[in-house]
């Protein structure tokens, strides 16, 4: 597979879009392409930088402003490096039933920062969730790779600890 080599663009680092450019080489050929090459960028590199999109564009061939598009729509995508523990708390209605959203205001007041974003000092990132599957243990909590049941402010507080 031959490659076209173009200038970077301003702003981005040449080894990031050297590597955003060779994942979307390497999926450009999938049906669909954009969205897995968003995720492996993500998967990858820790979050979609706004730089991503204009090489991602370039290679698929599309509009800056699509790809732009397609990642500030979708929640999933991240625009910015996610903090050393990631917290997401499911805010679909089986959670909001058993205390999801009280849980979430909890949550918000002691890290210091809302859903999609991210602490000052980089420590915690607060996600909004629509569903883990847990339904009968509601509320849901996700600290990093783990999922807990039945979370109260007060045992939230405990599985924090260090992070916040």
């Amino acid at each position: 597979m031959e490659r076209e080599v173009i200038a970077v663009e301003p702003g981005l680092s040449s080894r990031r879009a050297g590597r955003v450019r060779e994942i979307a080489f390497e999926l450009r050929g999938l049906r669909g392409a954009l969205i897995p090459i968003l995720h492996a960028v993500q998967e990858e590199l820790g979050y979609v930088a706004p730089d991503d999109a204009a090489v991602i564009a370039d290679v698929l061939n599309l509009a800056v402003a699509e790809v732009h598009g397609v990642v500030t729509f979708y929640k999933d995508f991240r625009r910015t490096a996610a903090g050393r523990t990631t917290v997401g708390i499911c805010q679909a209605e089986a959670c909001r039933s058993v205390g999801a959203v009280e849980l979430a205001e909890h949550a918000k007041r002691t890290v210091g920062c809302g859903f999609g974003e991210t602490t000052y000092d980089g420590r915690v990132s607060l996600d909004e969730v629509f569903c883990f599957g847990n339904c009968a243990l509601g509320p849901a909590v996700q600290v990093g790779d783990r999922l807990y049941g039945r979370v109260t402010p007060a045992r939230l507080d405990a599985l924090l600890g260090e992070a916040r």
